[in-house]
């Protein structure tokens, strides 16, 4: 394997090619990211991926309805089906006896099972692609007519929903902070914490939606859990979480290109396998959640007659 081959050459000869995919999949991994630190700390990762497989019925019957594959008939159904699931789980957790998990899981494979129903009767005579909806299509940003810096429209798409996702955190980042900590005293201070988290759902169903075109639905999840996980590992504090997360998403996505290039695999779960492998690096090395720290702890001889706090 050559280095030039996989690091210099895709920017040298063919930067018109890989510059799409290299945004996009950045745009998705960082509004994935942001989103992914209230999802995990919350202990709601999961939804995300409830919404991800939700989605599915939606695109479905947008085409059933319009006989369109445009992006607009698309991205609202899709939309319509993400917080319609949001809803559900909401519902079947709060008014029965069934716990959060158990609700994701009867909401998700549901929906998900309809989708790929809907799109089997439906799309069989037509490139309706279930494999494209489930797996996406990044590495086929470049044949797409730039519209802006070189960039397909739904790569500007995508870039918009990450940089409104950006300024939504920045603007509520007190409210969503309170809320996802202490939802009582969230109430307290005149913060509705079921509007916030209805809200929140409504926003991750919007990255969801623009990111499964080129991730698509079994992979986003992997975006939105990955860099919060990791960020969780090296600290306690939110913001500091924050500007982790976004490292780790800009790393991410860019080695997840060069690995497809060395290996001349799909760019979406390159990215999503160089995300596993920042994780387990800092898994390891963490220097206070870290494997090693803690083995290095536990072998440390405490002084005797001391207490563990």
């Amino acid at each position: 394997m050559s280095l030039h081959r996989v690091f210099v050459e895709p920017w040298q000869s063919h930067a018109t090619h890989y510059w799409p995919i290299c945004a996009m999949a950045m745009f998705v991994t960082v509004a994935c990211a942001l989103l992914g630190n209230y999802l995990v700390l919350r202990r709601i990762s999961l939804v995300g991926d409830a919404i991800s497989h939700s989605v599915l019925p939606g695109i479905a019957i947008a085409f059933i309805m319009t006989g369109s594959r445009t992006g607009t008939p698309m991205f609202i159904g899709a939309l319509v089906a993400g917080v319609a699931a949001t809803v559900f789980i909401e519902l079947l957790h709060s008014r029965s006896r069934l716990k959060q998990d158990a609700a994701i899981g009867i909401t998700f494979s549901t929906m998900f099972a309809i989708g790929v129903i809907l799109i089997s009767i439906h799309g069989a005579h037509t490139d309706l692609d279930l494999d494209c909806v489930l797996f996406g299509k990044m590495d086929f940003l470049s044949l797409k007519e730039p519209v802006f810096l070189g960039l397909p429209g739904v790569t500007i798409t995508m870039g918009v929903i990450a940089s409104c996702v950006g300024i939504l955190v920045i603007l509520f980042y007190k409210e969503l902070l309170v809320s996802c900590f202490d939802s009582a005293l969230a109430a307290s201070i005149g913060i509705n914490p079921k509007l916030v988290h209805y809200l929140l759902m409504s926003v991750l169903s919007v990255v969801v939606v623009g990111a499964f075109t080129s991730v698509g639905a079994i992979l986003v999840i992997a975006m939105l859990i990955l860099p919060a996980a990791t960020s969780c590992l090296l600290s306690e504090r939110l913001w500091v979480m924050m500007l982790l997360s976004l490292l780790h998403a800009f790393i991410s996505s860019l080695a997840g290109v060069h690995l497809a290039v060395a290996l001349q695999v799909p760019t979406a779960p390159a990215c999503v396998v160089a995300g596993m492998a920042i994780f387990v690096i800092v898994w390891i090395a963490s220097p206070r959640q870290g494997l090693i720290s803690l083995w290095l702890r536990a072998r440390t001889p405490r002084p005797e007659g001391s207490v563990e706090a």
